[in-house]
């Protein structure tokens, strides 16, 4: 799966245990998607899952890892995937943007990224398949990309990685989960929470100001197949300034937060979330409490790759140390009832480290 902010990667175990700490459950809503890491490793343990962002490249990958069945799209999946590989290089906007304008990828991997969405257009492939297919592609993009993982910006020369030609693969397709068929929405936390039902809801909100669309602008214009117009040296495109998230707001985050909370329906709450966000673990219970007693999951957690390069400036030149390598990843599991009167406590998982 591509590099990711926030990455939930070697938290899954924990994730997974404490989602199915509840005997009989069998579904479970993952509002904040993401790359569909979390859902997917849901799905393998033979949960039915119901996955929603409102970012267009989350929601692709979601259909992808959480609505795709192998048994379903194996076949055709193998069989355009060696098309693809097999397609020379047809310049057009993902080289001119991104490559000449920008230096996110190498132009000959540009134009094979070019050459590869327009074939895919031509397709007209059914959803969910033509989701794996774009899954597939940007899952090669990211593998060749010139950049420390999000893109806010490039490297100012070339990865090694990003010298090497792009490669599309199979994704990880799973067979279809014991509970049922998942589900893939693409709404605003608002309504999806006024629309989703199941056993357990798995909250992974942003925690900081830094946007998701932001970070990965590339991955939405690629999904969306479209030709935005862009600002700034990373190229981003327009509406990165208009589709803003109150979850990255520190003055809106609480009250979109509890909104969240109040309305989700759920048995279970599971919230993930980092010592170093916009509120307090402390604010967190107090949140949480409105659902009932609260059980706080602490894991030692290696921040993203980001503070582990440091500070540099506007030259690329090193300037500066980050205060910190470490913090705490946080799972707050809430077993909703009607009372208000509510508890916490505290249990020590066995530490990790995470890449990021």
């Amino acid at each position: 799966m591509i590099k990711y902010l926030g990455s939930k990667k070697k938290l899954l175990p924990a994730i997974c245990e404490v989602v199915q700490s509840r005997r009989g459950v069998r579904s479970v809503i993952d509002l904040f998607s993401g790359t569909s890491r979390v859902g997917h490793a849901l799905k393998r343990e033979g949960l039915q899952v119901f996955a929603n962002d409102l970012n267009h490249y989350a929601h692709t990958l979601a259909q992808c890892y959480v609505v795709a069945d192998v048994e379903d799209v194996l076949d055709d999946v193998k069989r355009l995937v060696d098309a693809c590989n097999a397609l020379p290089g047809e310049p057009g906007y993902i080289t001119e943007v991104f490559c000449k304008q920008s230096r996110f990828f190498s132009e000959e991997n540009g134009a094979r990224i070019d050459a590869i969405r327009r074939h895919l257009r031509r397709l007209d492939l059914d959803e969910p398949l033509r989701s794996v297919m774009l899954t597939s592609l940007m899952e090669a993009a990211d593998r060749v990309d010139s950049t420390c993982g999000v893109q806010m910006a490039y490297l100012k020369s070339y990865a090694a990685r990003a010298k090497k030609p792009l490669e599309l693969r199979v994704p990880d397709v799973l067979p279809r989960a014991a509970a049922g068929k998942g589900q893939a929405t693409c709404l605003d936390v608002k309504d999806a929470v006024r629309q989703l039902s199941a056993d357990v809801a798995y909250i992974d909100p942003p925690y900081n100001q830094h946007s998701y669309l932001g970070n990965y602008h590339v991955w939405e214009t690629l999904v969306l197949d479209d030709e935005p117009d862009f600002y700034g040296t990373a190229c981003k495109r327009v509406d990165v300034k208009e589709r803003k998230s109150e979850f990255n707001s520190k003055v809106k985050f609480r009250a979109a937060l509890q909104d969240t909370i109040d309305h989700v329906d759920a048995d279970v709450l599971v919230v993930s979330f980092s010592n170093e966000g916009f509120i307090a673990p402390d604010d967190m219970v107090e949140l949480l409490q409105s659902r009932g007693d609260v059980e706080v999951y602490e894991l030692d957690y290696k921040r993203y790759v980001g503070a582990q390069i440091g500070i540099h400036n506007h030259k690329g030149e090193r300037v500066g140390e980050v205060s910190h390598l470490n913090n705490k990843e946080l799972l707050f599991r809430v077993k909703a009832r009607q009372r208000r009167t509510s508890t916490s406590t505290t249990v020590q998982l066995a530490p990790v480290s995470l890449p990021g």
